[in-house]
């Protein structure tokens, strides 16, 4: 179904965007028309870089607090996404990136494209053959069950004393200071 609908936006869109250019020229004029087209690629450009700034910013003190920045993760995906959008000519792509980037309508469209993108990835975990919430060796909550994030038991969880799975291989370590 998603394929389906990402070739009929690829198909549908320029043609949106130039029905809606050749109507707004009709109505303005050529270079009025061509002059708002590139204030809007300006435009675009500046509130991209302003926004990417705060979003790294707030990305930042996240990570530094201790905290999975789940909602500023999600910020700067929607703001790099808008910034492609407002980078492309048109003036339907220009609305549609304005509302992935500006600060005001950006947490109204995070949680149901985060649904969204959870959906899809939980069908592509479920195609890879990982259980759910699983994301590989050890899932990202691997540490809370005491495990690393490999899948490794780090000894605090209640198999700690058993040994160790897998092949052991049997070997002496040669350090290049310890040479003659």
């Amino acid at each position: 179904m998603l394929p389906l609908v990402l070739v009929l936006s690829f198909l549908l869109l320029p043609v949106l965007e130039i029905l809606l250019i050749v109507q707004v020229g009709q109505v303005l004029g050529g270079w009025p028309t061509a002059g708002l087209l590139a204030a809007g690629i300006l435009l675009g450009g500046w509130i991209v870089r302003r926004e990417g700034r705060r979003a790294w910013r707030a990305l930042n003190a996240a990570l530094s607090r201790g905290e999975l920045p789940e909602r500023e993760l999600g910020d700067a995906a929607l703001i790099m996404a808008g910034g492609v959008l407002l980078m492309v000519p048109g003036f339907l792509t220009d609305v549609l990136g304005l509302l992935l980037v500006v600060p005001v309508t950006r947490p109204l469209l995070r949680r149901p494209l985060g649904k969204v993108a959870s959906r899809r990835l939980a069908s592509v975990q479920a195609r890879a053959g990982f259980p759910p919430g699983m994301t590989g060796p050890g899932g990202f909550n691997a540490t809370a069950r005491g495990g690393d994030p490999f899948g490794r038991s780090t000894g605090t969880s209640a198999d700690a004393g058993r040994a160790p799975r897998g092949t052991v291989v049997q070997g002496e370590v040669i350090h290049d200071d310890d040479r003659p």
